[in-house]
């Protein structure tokens, strides 16, 4: 097959921009065209493919290693499978090639044998239900670049593989319970590249149970209405009195008429300074913008694409993708729907827009939400960039993000409820990858499509403070825990009870409820500083320098007993 290009093609779509001539961009397409002479065809794969093999790894039994002035490894399978040809390294690479191969199987020295290497794979049941994972529709969050790391691969839906991780954490009946090195020990070896650090985290204390006092009632209100907006606009257009603004949007949220100009000030594409007619020069900037670097992958040929293994896998996920989100949504829903064209052609530039990034399985589920609201494609894209800016951590390849986030709930909920917390310590759930998924992607998978809407616009205030969404998590587990220890939860039943919550929870019992919780952490008196940093409280202030007494002497601070206690700390003294 050739193809060529297309032209005078009928648009997927219309966009209006300032500049007409950009409308010509989404008539770049490429058509399919037979060779019948053979004319044009490639032969080079064909003459690769000869020396090509593949099998599974789980057929693999030894290795031998062989030498004859350069190393050669022999492959031996089980007794139904044919062995590969020898593997000839004549330049070295050998040693690399059995590294990689010890990511994905345990490799040991036959007892007797120097050149002799045994394979197992006693993780073989779980692996197999990874691979499942990845081909599920109900819920990918895998890329392909993150196929050499379950550890992403897996707690996206950690619960259908409970079964083997119960087994391999908890051993037979007959064994006593793992500590918590060994459990951290063995998720290394089932879950490749995940680091467990049992020391505590730097920068953070080792938390007792403390008294955090009554948690305060918290009342919501309803959604800010467009004559309430209004009210907030002068003349020109500019937004006033913006932090109460903020304040009654966290406290309601947005009614849904205004979300469309709401948004893009809580994203940041719009300053909230700005005049209406400084908005205009913007958003005609940004809509060039746009468009330039949607032009760049409209106008790559086929034959270009071959060559560039980053764009075409990004294509493939992409499409993948979006053929599988919010579906049901009629914004979404039916064959050769516009909406479905629009989240394609918005992904496919975000990769030109962020080479490094790319596409990642799961960022159609924060553009979804954000194209709906929108209803434009400049729009929609640069405020996914904006939100992009937030989540960027969830999606880069190692993961640090995420693995911050999950030592920053462990904390919160530590200091929350010492009691629940070393419940799943005892139950090997401590590390509370049950929470993945809502990190992850927002809770989009856990709520209802408006119910996210709602939560969405609330954290982007940034009230009451930020990591709100990890107060969200404690909210949750808050009110399930009650159910998880009286029920006498393991591991297993914790992982299902957990991922059964998706659709049947109550944003505003949710919403009040973490509010709550942040009322009473902000409360306590001699607060660690572990949490001050992780909701971004500043630490209380020292006393004032005083002159340095001569030694052994004691002065008290400055301060009275009364800013003492409203400062929530002792007197200090200096000796």
């Amino acid at each position: 097959m050739e193809w060529d290009q297309c032209s005078g093609e009928k648009l997927l779509e219309t966009q209006q921009s300032y500049e007409t001539e950009w409308d010509m961009i989404n008539a770049v397409s490429f058509k399919r065209r037979s060779v019948t002479n053979g004319e044009g065809s490639l032969n080079h794969s064909s003459e690769r493919s000869r020396w090509a093999f593949s099998f599974s790894l789980s057929d693999l039994r030894c290795i031998r290693v062989k030498e004859q002035g350069w190393s050669f490894l022999l492959l031996q399978l089980s007794e139904s499978c044919r062995s590969p040809p020898a593997l000839h390294f004549h330049q070295g690479g050998s040693r690399d090639f059995l590294d990689s191969l010890r990511r994905f199987a345990v490799i040991s020295q036959a007892a007797g044998e120097e050149v002799c290497l045994m394979v197992s794979s006693p993780n073989r049941a779980l692996s197999q239900s990874f691979e499942n994972l990845l081909d599920e529709n109900n819920f990918g969050l895998v890329n392909q670049k993150f196929r050499n790391d379950p550890y992403v691969t897996t707690l996206g839906g950690f619960s259908k593989v409970t079964n083997y991780i119960f087994d391999a954490f908890r051993g037979t009946e007959e064994q006593h319970q793992r500590p918590p090195e060994e459990v951290a020990d063995l998720l290394g070896e089932v879950i490749p590249g995940l680091e467990i650090n049992q020391q505590e985290e730097p920068g953070f204390e080792v938390i007792t149970r403390m008294d955090l006092g009554v948690r305060p009632p918290v009342s919501r209100r309803d959604p800010v209405s467009s004559e309430e907006w209004s009210r907030h606009q002068d003349a020109e257009g500019r937004m006033i009195n913006v932090p109460l603004l903020k304040q009654i949007i966290f406290k309601g949220g947005l009614c849904h008429a205004k979300r469309k100009e709401a948004w893009k000030f809580l994203l940041g594409f719009f300053p909230w300074e700005s005049t209406v007619e400084e908005r205009k020069v913007l958003h005609r900037d940004k809509t060039d913008e746009y468009f330039r670097m949607k032009l760049q992958w409209k106008s790559v040929s086929e034959q270009q694409e071959r060559r560039n293994s980053k764009l075409r896998d990004c294509r493939s996920l992409i499409e993948k993708d979006v053929n599988r989100t919010d579906r049901t949504n009629r914004f979404y829903e039916g064959l050769d729907n516009p909406g479905l064209v629009l989240l394609h052609d918005i992904l496919m530039t975000y990769c030109m827009y962020d080479f490094d990034l790319g596409y990642v399985q799961g960022m159609s589920d924060l553009l979804s939400p954000v194209l709906y609201v929108m209803e434009s494609e400049v729009d929609a894209f640069w405020c996914f960039v904006s939100f992009m800016d937030q989540m960027h951590q969830n999606f880069e390849e190692q993961m640090q993000g995420m693995k911050t986030q999950l030592i920053q709930l462990s904390t919160l909920l530590r200091l929350l409820d010492l009691s629940f917390w070393n419940y799943l310590e005892a139950q090997d759930s401590g590390y509370l990858y049950f929470c993945f998924r809502w990190l992850l992607i927002r809770f989009k998978r856990e709520l209802s499509f408006q119910d996210v809407l709602r939560l969405w616009e609330v954290m982007w205030t940034g009230l009451p403070c930020q990591n709100f969404h990890l107060l969200l998590c404690c909210a949750i587990l808050d009110s399930e825990k009650q159910k998880i220890m009286e029920e006498n939860y393991g591991f297993n039943e914790i992982l299902k009870h957990i991922n059964e919550l998706s659709m049947k929870l109550e944003i505003e019992e949710i919403l009040q409820k973490a509010e709550g919780i942040g009322l009473q952490i902000k409360s306590c008196k001699d607060l660690p500083a572990s949490i001050s940093s992780i909701l971004g409280w500043d630490p209380p202030a020292p006393p004032p320098a005083l002159r340095t007494p001569q030694r052994g002497a004691a002065c008290s601070s400055p301060l009275s007993r009364d800013s003492s206690a409203q400062n929530g700390c002792s007197p200090a003294f200096i000796s």
